[in-house]
């Protein structure tokens, strides 16, 4: 059975998507290899496939594991007792902030997505489309409620903000004049500037 974790007690599945994540940012998927992985994680093959069927399966998880804290931040807003203005631009920030605090996964993601197999990029597809769908619900709640204008479809709306955060990782640095909070709170405000009536 292999260690689950090292000498700073650091769990071996976390090594190894760390590993991955660097290596994948710097590399590319394509051009990383198995065993530079596990090198850079100073583990086995045996413990990678203990923890990972593949290379797909890191890939696969080094979205799936940004997008479940998205998922699950978007939940708490939506389910907030707040208006649904401020709901929706509390989830149009978060998912800037969270995608801006790990540009890494982003950009690898982005890049990579057509290198996972067909039952992986569905599995992501339905992933990202429960996300938009419950982003999408929050602009359809105020149009319904005369909050929000109609003259954008709701649809439009979740792929432009979400057209805008997806290049993120082409053009922002951490170096940059603007700090995570400050682009998230431009996009979300841009955002409902578009919403109202």
């Amino acid at each position: 059975m292999p260690r689950t974790t090292d000498g700073d007690g650091t769990p071996v599945p976390q090594r190894l998507l760390a590993a991955a994540t660097r290596l994948f940012a710097e590399q590319g998927y394509d051009r990383t290899s198995v065993q530079e992985i596990v090198e850079a994680a100073g583990v086995t093959k045996g413990a990678l496939y203990h923890y990972f069927g593949s290379k797909d399966d890191l890939l696969h998880e080094v979205y799936a594991r940004v997008l479940r804290v998205q998922q699950e931040r978007l939940d708490a807003f939506a389910n907030a007792d707040a208006p649904v203005e401020e709901r929706l631009r509390r989830a149009a920030a978060d998912v800037v902030v969270t995608t801006i605090e790990n540009l890494d996964d982003a950009m690898i993601f982005f890049r990579s997505m057509h290198h996972l197999s067909p039952e992986k990029n569905k599995q992501v597809r339905a992933e990202r489309r429960r996300y938009h769908e419950r982003f999408r619900a929050l602009i359809e709640e105020g149009q319904e409620t005369g909050v929000f204008s109609r003259a954008t479809s709701a649809d439009l709306v979740v792929d432009y903000h979400f057209g805008s955060i997806h290049h993120l990782s082409t053009w922002y640095r951490p170096e940059g004049p603007l700090t995570p909070t400050e682009v998230a709170d431009q996009l979300a405000d841009l955002l409902l500037r578009a919403l109202r009536p």
